[in-house]
């Protein structure tokens, strides 16, 4: 891993995520690209060239000075950072930066605090999600101890997941982790007996190329509770997550059904995303 990006608008949230990006960009030997959107409203765009030069020229000049205060961090000290700051409004353009810029792995913060659902659903962090094909770390709280070594992976093991099953597998192998694969069986969301599970998650990793591993079938009420729970018993670093640009991250999970709005509220797990 050489580049991580993060999404910076100077609030606590994008500070806990720099946080981060730093502590994987040390062990990584990484450098960090911060990317600011100005976001100028068409008023401004539409004054003639001396006035738009002159108002972009303050609003840069204000988000340098910002820079400086907010990169004044001990944790930063001996890690190369970058800055850029575009007049980008749409989130999904951060797909475009992180292309052209060769990144491997996006680190943002999320604002959300209304469920799962709303965490990834109509936020700037699920614009981003939906949009990027780099991986992105979503990180909801400060983890000053943050560390990588041990990755929950969740899905429904169904062969469209395959691809991103193998993006994790890699990743935790980038930073020598423990990958532990898991199925959330609920009776009233998606009951399945523990042979049906079984037999498909052996086709799953047969089909991935992989010799077959034990998967933990986590019976629980709901999904939500099943990653909460599984997760706090075990002391997981990271829940990755597959997701895909025109379906719900729920959809990897349950089929097409709704996986409700309780694991962002109460889980300070950062969330790894894996578009397939």
């Amino acid at each position: 891993m050489n580049k991580i990006l993060v999404p910076i608008d100077f609030s606590e949230s994008a500070e806990q995520a720099l946080e981060v990006a730093a502590k994987i960009a040390r062990q990584q030997n990484a450098s960090i690209t911060l990317l600011h959107m100005l976001g100028l409203s068409e008023a401004v765009l539409t004054k003639d060239d001396s006035q738009e030069y002159q108002e972009a020229k303050y609003y840069m000049m204000m988000a340098k000075k910002r820079f400086n205060q907010f990169l004044d961090k001990p944790y930063l000290k001996g890690i190369e950072v970058r800055e850029i700051v575009q007049n980008y409004k749409i989130f999904s353009e951060l797909n475009n930066v992180a292309l052209e810029q060769h990144i491997d792995l996006i680190v943002m913060g999320s604002h959300g605090t209304s469920g799962f659902n709303k965490f990834f659903v109509g936020s700037n962090t699920e614009k981003v999600v939906r949009t990027s094909e780099i991986p992105v770390l979503v990180v909801k709280s400060k983890i000053p101890d943050f560390k990588l070594k041990k990755i929950l992976f969740a899905c429904d093991f169904k062969d469209e997941t395959i691809s991103a099953f193998k993006s994790v597998k890699d990743f935790a192998e980038l930073f020598s982790a423990e990958l532990e694969l898991i199925y959330i069986n609920t009776a009233y969301q998606s009951f399945n007996s523990t042979d049906e599970i079984e037999e498909r998650i052996s086709k799953f990793l047969f089909k991935a190329g992989e010799a077959y591993q034990a998967v933990t079938i986590y019976n629980d009420y709901t999904v939500e509770d099943g990653l909460m729970n599984a997760g706090k018993k075990n002391n997981f670093d990271v829940l990755a997550i597959p997701t895909h640009g025109r379906k719900p991250i729920s959809h990897f999970l349950l089929g097409s059904r709704s996986i409700g709005e309780d694991v962002a509220n109460h889980a300070n797990l950062p969330v790894l995303t894996i578009k397939i």
